[in-house]
């Protein structure tokens, strides 16, 4: 096993994978410190600059370019969180610049035995499973090596894209004010 903490080694992930790029977010909240200020203004009910994203979508949009694909599910309670409407709106951006974000309720969830972690699946080969500390901050990343596991992963990432709806159509059904 090896650990990634944040920084430059993690984000290399996200240009030297060939095909697919997977997340499966299961949390309630993230304390990333370069989004607390948008965070803040949205719960305000300010404008919201998400400039802070753009090397994000700017990544996203190259990679789709070249046929490499981006998606995850975000799996959410009802009613929604602050953070998780947050999310949304944020997700409009994301989706714009080519990931394909997917919703999926909490209960359907569980349902199918959906793990309580949140990972990034690399190419369906690659496995790294993010840790997070005190605060809701992300403190690294493990990166696993056992097939079994990542085979595990793999399903669990098409069960959660297979009962996802799509960040638009979850946006018209619980979120009205920030679609």
């Amino acid at each position: 096993m090896t650990f990634i903490e944040p920084g430059p080694e993690f984000g290399q992930l996200f240009t030297t994978f060939e095909h697919t790029a997977f997340r499966l977010e299961v949390r309630e909240n993230y304390n990333a410190p370069r989004e607390v200020e948008s965070f803040r203004r949205f719960r305000a009910g300010e404008p919201v600059d998400l400039s802070w994203a753009e090397s994000w979508f700017s990544m996203i949009r190259q990679a789709t370019a070249k046929g490499r694909r981006f998606a995850r599910v975000r799996v959410v309670s009802l009613p929604l969180s602050d953070y998780s409407r947050f999310g949304l709106l944020a997700a409009r951006f994301t989706t714009e610049a080519g990931e394909d974000i997917r919703y999926l309720h909490r209960d359907v969830a569980e349902q199918f035995g959906l793990p309580d972690h949140d990972y990034w699946l690399f190419d369906s080969r690659k496995l790294v499973r993010m840790h997070f500390g005190e605060e809701d901050r992300f403190v690294g990343a493990e990166v696993i090596e056992d097939a079994e596991a990542i085979v595990q992963h793999n399903y669990w990432r098409d069960a959660a894209r297979h009962h996802a709806m799509s960040r638009d159509e979850f946006a018209a059904k619980h979120d009205q004010r920030d679609n």
